[in-house]
């Protein structure tokens, strides 16, 4: 048996698997390093907008871990941070054409924030930490992984603030019209971005009651 072979990782071995589910949990990209905190406010009065972010993020995060971890060894240091620049801004524009091509609505949700995906610090800082010193496929993993790790925390923030503030899931009506003759009202506060910070500084609060280890590191 050759060296190389040996030396070939599983594609899904333990550290492998990590990448995907560190993320999630005590590496959590909002939550632990408090990153891309903004889009959370924006996009989550909703929940399809925030599971369309979430899902657009992934698709960029992912794809340009790949291309950079490819690029890796040709890039000069000196013009890094403009390639990796160019490679998600090229990736943002093929998800806003695709979003205004088939969810048009939910673009316009979106605004600006599509957009503003080439800024976020969460994929610079993966790209600058991960995908430059990677292989392609563990810098994948690192991406999709850490763009789940922020997409559930917008899923999970947009599914109270539109359930509470608007009575609907998915633009659908779930709240019974008979709550509603009883007195029950919408809570729009749930609606304004300060909400969403609240909503996530609980998240924070019960992540880090279940991981005692969280507290002590930091």
């Amino acid at each position: 048996m050759s060296k190389e072979k040996k030396d070939r990782e599983p594609l899904f071995s333990i550290k492998n698997r990590r990448l995907l589910t560190n993320p999630l949990n005590k590496d959590n990209p909002i939550t632990v390093q408090v990153l891309g905190i903004c889009s959370a406010l924006a996009v989550t009065a909703k929940l399809k907008p925030s599971f369309v972010m979430t899902l657009s993020v992934i698709f960029v995060m992912a794809m340009a871990n790949v291309v950079i971890s490819l690029l890796r060894n040709g890039v000069p240091p000196r013009i890094r941070i403009i390639v990796q620049l160019v490679v998600i801004a090229s990736l943002v524009i093929i998800v806003d054409q695709f979003l205004k091509a088939f969810v048009f609505d939910v673009s316009k949700q979106l605004s600006v924030f599509v957009g503003l995906i080439i800024t976020n610090c969460i994929i610079m800082g993966r790209l600058e930490a991960f995908a430059m010193s990677n292989k392609p496929w563990p810098a994948f993993l690192d991406g999709v992984g850490n763009a789940m790790g922020y997409g559930w925390i917008l899923i999970v923030v947009g599914f109270f603030r539109e359930l509470f503030g608007s009575g609907t899931l998915w633009g659908y009506q779930v709240v019974p019209e008979g709550f509603y003759n009883f007195g029950y009202e919408d809570n729009g506060f749930f609606i304004l971005p300060p909400m969403a910070l609240i909503l996530v500084g609980i998240i924070i609060w019960f992540q880090r009651a279940k991981n005692r280890d969280l507290i002590e590191e930091s």
